[in-house]
């Protein structure tokens, strides 16, 4: 079923829509271990709801965004961290009909969410070349950080799941020639008093769309009126890749997310420090404190 212009479908549940009590319980119960077990371990190992804070969640009305609205509402009901949490969600110009299917999932998952238009399609498809989407991210990103700002929050959480974070390290990779990832939190640059959080940094969207199909629900897969006009999108031909190399090794996907807490310094010919300075290991490689790996073997 599509409604959002071609190439975006709306991704189509597999069962009939089950009560909210259920699909709030099943948070806890079915999808205890990979779905709520990794937001907490999320939330604790990388600090991300604290004391205090006024946490914004983006809802964009897809998959991702609807069950982190729902994790942070079971999160108040357990109150282990005192915080508030608004929800927000910017029309950035979706058709009627994609508007009308986010408020109504809205509604039935009683998730109160403020709507506010910003027209950034608009802008995007006028100014973007063939690659549209970088930059519709950039502004829809600074939008959400502002409107946040207004309602008082000091964070923003975001739908990214562990799946983004392996593509975005593959990405640059193999397309940016460096090695860099999504982190779980990040400052704003522009927005002061303002952070990025990432509370699904460890669930696998295998599990999320499990959840979405089993609660009956049709999220909005793909609601941009702009990139289907264009030639394409980088992150699916990095996802089928790495779906590719997962038919060879299961856990490939696991090794590329743990690359990146294990680099190792004294391997790597060279690196930008936070200033954007460029060092080699020629720099140190006369230090006798220095003693470089061979990984040749490996």
């Amino acid at each position: 079923m599509s409604i959002a212009g071609e190439g975006c479908e709306i991704l189509v549940p597999f069962s009939e829509r089950k009560t909210l009590q259920e699909i709030e319980r099943s948070l806890t119960t079915t999808y205890k271990k990979n779905v709520w077990g990794k937001f907490i371990k999320a939330i604790n190992d990388y600090n991300l709801v604290e004391e205090g804070d006024k946490v914004a969640v983006a809802i964009s009305g897809g998959k991702d965004s609807l069950i982190l609205a729902k994790l942070f509402q079971e999160l108040k009901k357990h109150k282990k961290v005192d915080f508030e949490v608004e929800f927000i969600a910017m029309d950035p110009g979706y058709h009627k009909e994609i508007r009308k299917l986010l408020e109504e999932n809205c509604k039935f998952l009683e998730i109160p969410v403020k709507i506010y238009e910003s027209g950034i399609f608009n802008v995007i498809d006028k100014i973007a070349q063939d690659y549209p989407c970088y930059m519709c991210a950039r502004m829809r990103r600074g939008s959400l950080y502002e409107y946040a700002q207004s309602l008082g929050c000091n964070k923003l959480a975001l739908g990214h799941h562990f799946n983004d974070v392996i593509e975005t390290v593959m990405l640059n990779v193999i397309y940016g020639g460096t090695f860099k990832s999504m982190l779980p939190k990040l400052k704003a640059q522009n927005f002061e008093n303002m952070e990025i959080i990432r509370p699904m940094y460890l669930i696998e969207e295998d599990n999320i769309k499990n959840w979405i199909q089993s609660a009956g629900i049709w999220p909005l897969n793909c609601a941009c009126m702009v990139a289907a006009k264009k030639i394409g999108n980088k992150r699916y031909e990095i996802r089928e890749l790495i779906k590719n190399l997962k038919a060879q090794n299961k856990d490939v996907d696991k090794c590329i997310f743990r690359s990146q807490e294990n680099i190792q310094m004294d391997s790597v010919v060279g690196w930008r420090d936070k200033k954007g300075e460029k060092h080699s290991y020629l720099d140190y490689y006369d230090d006798d404190a220095m003693m470089f790996d061979d990984p040749s073997d490996f």
